[in-house]
């Protein structure tokens, strides 16, 4: 629903002739509606805000409603009801405020925050720390961030990509991956809507939930304010730090060795974190009014942040960082009121983030201190502007159109400070020490290279879009119909493997043992676009007077082009029913009784072309060394495999034939949704109600790579693949599929005379079930909205999930490859893959209030409670019986090469099979967040002193552990390495922070 940015009023009054209902705005709007023969009344498509609703009769006011507020895609009702058990209004006058009520309009599910929560409630200024309020989300993995470096949000069990972002009804969605979005200045929002499902067929492109930001706007009053903002280093509680654990791993010790990755790493210093601290300022104005009374208004607001933090990296890689970030966001909006019936709204927005200036400096474990200066930081950009037009015409009473369009520009490049010409020494604690200088670390020698690969410095993104509905009030039918478009393209994205600083070098080292050390060659920068396009009717059907039906269908259509502009993904008739009711019990709003089930689905982002369809590269060669020198370059070469350099994946820098890359009848993504729930008034100041959701991910989509499966059917079907071998084995290496699905395979012959098509079924590429996804939540609540006094809301969220699939992104060890995950790769990886998801809670407990203790005083809390993160043990494939059984075949009688993955990925260690959640989960967290805010009377109240605490208690608990069980498998001496950091915490809760701010607003 997040596109929607208007609202509906509703509700009743005693019917009689002459009457009708008026909706006012402090912008100048004015709409004017007439009450139908049974006391009903509807006003719908209006600016979400607050009104002043008031009813006539033969022209004269009567009764008012005062501070009715709109939410985006909601309806507020308002009761008109005869005074003293009178049937005519023609002589009672009545003003009041607006009690707040249950929505019987609406199917969704929703939380909205305004403005005048966020200025109770102390919570962090993103986007996503606000839609943690809601019921049902949880923080993803620390691996993903989006725009302005924000931590993302997982909805209903659904991976962090597969969400949708909008700012006045436009999409500002990373465009390249999906991971986050860009958002208003914090000062300029004027509501948040975090929708978790159940909205109708006007919206999609999300199966997981949607973060809808709409923007102040200028009124018929000049307002202006400003605010400065100080999060202190000192105030700040220390980090943990983090030693080395002593793992235990599953082990079969009579069939193959073990050993530690480092054996005199157990309970030393894996991160020093004690100083790694961060300390902010931030300084935000606003400024609006009328250009021209009751018709042209204007609203502009700026915020500017600069972030500071050290960051002592893991004890490896031996050095410390200081770093400077800044964002700056502009936004600006102006309101045209052309006529009493026709709007124009244009919004314009702008951000500006710098991430990573500063300096590495030598760090020493042996002290504990920083050295010598290594190199100055990498900085990236991450420039974006969006420009929206938006116009809405009022024909009739009745009749309704909306048309947007927008437009946004990414820039995303990488100033490169550090300009070593030297190759990237990655685990240089398994350097051989007999090679080493007397005296060296336990950690080996490394230089001050810290790239493994690079990426544009002319890396851009842009999305354009247009969107029209036409809304039609038919009798008891609300009826819509409308189009819904965005392109995306990219330009020079993904990593380039060649060092700009010296280029003969397109690689890194990565020692694997005493005697082993691996050259990783790695780039895929490239270019690419998508477009996604979809029409859809709606109907809202006033069924009874009781009973609301909301009933529509969307069509979706997804195309992905790859590098030179040809399509590898082309989906199209993707019909999508969504059907709900909302029963108002007691005919008066103060009971509903509401249900939903939808179809939603997902298309692949530009992301998608990066690997899968576009010309690729990931090498690797194993050798035997000798030596290590004094810049951890291994010495004394020796290759130890025949063919030396192979790829995981077949990426050979080869290009690749778009129609061989995907299968001929490869589905789009999609989940279907069932939602059941009632929201009841207990009294007039508490409503209190209960949901059960259920989510059933159906089709999704990621690539595989076993070829040689491939080559099995064919030969069943008669045919030579050794005459398809460039097809099969080459630069089509790996295919987007439906896993689980019968898939439609295009190869073509090495000599270019023939194409086949192979039928691939979920037994023929060995998979034992398909796609897995499910997750089944009820939330209870109970809330007291604002009375002027006070205000509280109780969550209790349980929440089941199991399958095998997470989504379109890897959690556990962050692989960001978006549908190309190492899932479905081979049917070894997906054994044992049954289990906990990663981004379910079984238990959430939120509160959030606020209590007005003098008209100068007010303080606020929130409260998340929620239990841990499915803990993983991954290792190497097999039940034992030999060093090949790891790292080489699997069962018995698979041939070998079918499980050519030296990753250590799969759902097995030490010849056990182990799912997420079979060795437990992380522990319990508790974030408490406190507020004290002070408007002084002296002041007028427009003065504001506040004080926030973010986790007061200082909780700082592991929200994620390492998941490799073994580091790596030496075949020469037949032993499994364990991985020294097994089990240790990769992410943890932020520490105790303190932010104080003073505000002024006139």
């Amino acid at each position: 629903m997040a596109q929607s940015t208007t609202g509906s009023i509703f509700g009743q009054a005693p019917a009689a002739a002459g009457e009708t209902v008026v909706a006012s705005n402090s912008s100048g709007l004015t709409r004017e509606v007439a009450v139908d023969s049974s006391g009903r009344f509807q006003i719908s498509n209006v600016p979400v805000g607050v009104y002043t609703v008031s009813l006539k009769k033969d022209g004269a006011i009567v009764d008012t409603r005062k501070n009715v507020a709109l939410s985006p895609g909601a309806g507020a009702s308002i009761s008109f009801e005869a005074a003293s058990g009178a049937t005519s209004l023609g002589a009672v006058t009545v003003s009041a405020n607006a009690l707040p009520s249950i929505d019987v309009s609406s199917v969704n599910s929703s939380t909205v925050i305004t403005a005048a929560d966020l200025r109770k409630l102390p919570v962090g200024r993103s986007a996503e720390s606000i839609a943690l309020l809601a019921p049902g989300t949880t923080s993803g993995s620390g691996f993903f961030n989006g725009p302005g470096n924000h931590a993302l949000v997982s909805f209903g069990g659904s991976s962090v990509t597969e969400n949708a972002y909008y700012v006045n009804g436009y999409n500002t969605g990373e465009p390249y991956k999906n991971l986050g979005g860009f958002q208003l200045p914090y000062g300029a929002i004027d509501q948040q809507e975090t929708l978790t499902g159940g909205y109708n067929a006007k919206y999609g492109r999300s199966d997981g939930g949607v973060i809808n930001q709409i923007g102040k706007r200028g009124t018929n009053e000049w307002h202006f304010g400003g605010q400065v903002s100080w999060q202190p280093r000192f105030l700040e509680g220390t980090p943990v730090n983090n030693r080395y654990g002593h793992p235990t791993v599953p082990a079969s010790t009579s069939q193959v060795n073990y050993a530690y990755e480092t054996p005199s790493l157990p309970g030393t210093l894996h991160q020093y974190r004690n100083d790694n601290k961060q300390w902010e300022t931030i300084y935000s104005a606003y400024l609006g009014g009328p250009l021209i009374q009751d018709k042209l208004f204007m609203f502009l607001a700026a915020e500017t942040t600069k972030t500071q933090s050290n960051n002592v990296e893991v004890a490896a890689n031996q050095v410390v960082q200081y770093n400077t970030d800044k964002n700056t966001k502009f936004y600006g909006k102006l309101d045209w009121n052309i006529t009493d019936s026709n709007i124009l709204e244009l919004t314009a927005l702008n951000n500006r983030q710098s991430t990573g200036a500063g300096s590495t400096y030598d760090f020493d474990y042996s002290t504990l201190k920083a050295g010598a200066f290594s190199t100055a930081n990498d900085v990236t950009k991450d420039n974006s502007q969006f420009y929206l037009a938006h116009f809405t015409s009022y024909i009739t009473d009745a009749a309704t159109l909306s048309i947007l369009y927008g437009k946004g520009k990414f820039q995303n490049p990488t100033i490169y400070g550090n300009t070593s010409p030297l190759p990237f020494i990655s685990r240089p604690q398994n350097e051989n020490p007999a090679y080493l200088p007397p005296g060296t670390g336990q950690f080996g020698i490394i230089n001050a290279q810290t790239n493994t690969s690079w990426s544009s410095d002319n890396a851009t993104n842009g999305t354009h879009g247009l969107r029209a509905d036409f809304d039609y009030k038919l009798s008891d039918h609300d009826l819509a119909v409308g189009i819904d478009n965005m392109a995306y393209e990219a330009h020079n994205q993904g990593p380039n493997q060649q060092n700009p600083f010296n280029p003969a070098l397109n690689y890194y080292w990565r020692y694997i043992s005493g005697s082993t050390v691996q050259k990783r060659e790695i780039g895929w920068q490239t270019s690419m676009r998508t477009t996604q396009k979809a029409y859809y009717l709606q109907d809202d059907w006033q069924a009874t007077p009781n009973l609301l039906l909301s009933i529509g269908v969307r069509n979706d259509h997804f195309t992905n082009y790859n590098d030179v502009g040809k399509a590898f993904v082309d989906l199209k008739n993707q019909w999508e029913p969504r059907i709900g009711a909302s029963w108002d019990v007691m005919g008066d709003s103060s009971f509903k009784v509401y249900g939903n089930v939808g179809r939603y689905y997902l298309a692949l982002p530009d992301n998608a072309a990066e690997r899968a369809a576009n010309t690729s590269t990931y090498l690797t060669t194993n050798y035997n060394y000798t030596g290590v020198d004094s810049n951890g370059v291994p010495t004394g070469l020796t290759t130890q495999d025949d063919p030396a350099t192979t790829s995981p994946d077949g990426e050979k820098g080869l290009p690749k034939d778009p129609q061989q890359v995907t299968a001929r009848n490869l589905k789009a993504e999609y989940l279907d949704e069932f939602i059941l729930g009632f929201d009841k008034k207990l009294n007039d100041s508490w409503n209190y109600g209960a949901k059960a959701m259920w989510r059933d991910l159906k089709t999704a989509i990621d690539d595989e790579c076993s070829p040689g499966h491939i080559a099995d059917k064919m030969t069943k079907m008669g045919l030579d693949p050794n005459a398809y071998y460039d097809s099969l084995y080459g630069a089509s290496y790996c295919r987007l599929i439906n896993p689980g699905q019968t898939n439609t395979i295009l190869v073509k012959s090495d000599d270019g005379t023939k194409s086949q098509l192979v039928s691939m079924t979920q037994q023929d590429w060995g998979y034992t079930q398909g796609v897995k996804r499910k997750v089944g939540s009820l939330n209870l609540y109970m809330e007291h909205p604002f009375d002027g006094k006070w205000q509280a809301r109780v969550d209790y969220t349980y929440t089941r999930g199991f399958g095998n699939t997470e989504g379109q992104v890897r959690s556990d060890f962050g692989q960001a490859d978006v549908s190309k995950t190492e899932d479905w790769d081979n049917w070894q990886l997906m054994d044992g893959a049954n289990g906990e998801l990663a981004n379910v809670r079984k238990h959430q407990l939120r509160i959030r209030g606020a209590y007005q203790i003098t008209p100068e005083w007010l303080v606020s809390g929130t409260l998340l409670e929620q239990s841990g993160y499915p803990k993983e043990c991954l290792g190497y494939f097999g039940t034992g019986g030999s060093g090949a059984a790891y790292y080489g075949p699997g069962k018995p009688g698979d041939p070998a090469g079918y499980n050519n993955y030296g990753s250590g990925n799969y759902h097995w260690c030490g010849g056990t099979r182990i799912s997420a959640g079979d060795v437990g989960h992380t522990p319990w967290t508790t974030q408490l967040n406190l507020g004290v805010h002070y408007t002084p009377a002296f002041a007028d109240n427009k003065l504001g002193i506040n004080l926030d605490i973010f986790n007061a208690l200082n909780g700082q608990k592991a929200v994620q552990t390492d998941p490799a069980g073994y580091s790596s498998y030496d075949k020469t001496t037949n032993t499994l390495n364990i991985n020294n950091s097994y089990g240790d915490g990769i992410y943890y809760q932020p520490p105790r922070t303190v932010r104080l701010s003073v505000t002024y607003d006139y």
